[in-house]
């Protein structure tokens, strides 16, 4: 069997996933959190590492039909995004302060107690 070089582009940005967004004010400023699934089950919560966001540190989790299948019926997926780490968030300002590991914990923190 031949192998196909042709390919095809897909901005993942664009893609609906039935996600619903949330922008959750904490002590140290407002972040994203975006929730797949149904909240009265168990929650299964992601971060990103360092200068991605949920669709590019997971996607290929997420896009796996079987994972995707198994982790939506069985918990209540929570994405949250560190802040200007959003989808489609403006570039940082380098003069804004850097939020420190404290900083970022806390606020996840606080958007478990929103979330309860």
């Amino acid at each position: 069997m031949a192998e196909s070089s042709d390919s095809v582009s897909v901005n993942v940005e664009t893609i609906y996933l039935g996600g619903k967004q949330h922008i959750i004010r904490t002590g140290q400023g407002s972040i994203s959190v975006i929730i797949y699934g149904d909240q009265d089950k168990p929650a299964l919560i992601t971060y990103p590492d360092l200068a991605l966001n949920y669709m590019s540190c997971f996607q290929q989790l997420f896009f796996c039909p079987e994972a995707a299948s198994l982790l939506l019926h069985n918990f209540c997926i929570y994405h949250i995004c560190p802040p200007g780490h959003e989808l489609g968030a403006a570039a940082l300002n380098p003069e804004d302060p850097v939020p420190s590991v404290d900083d970022l914990t806390d606020q996840i923190l606080e958007v478990l107690n929103y979330f309860r």
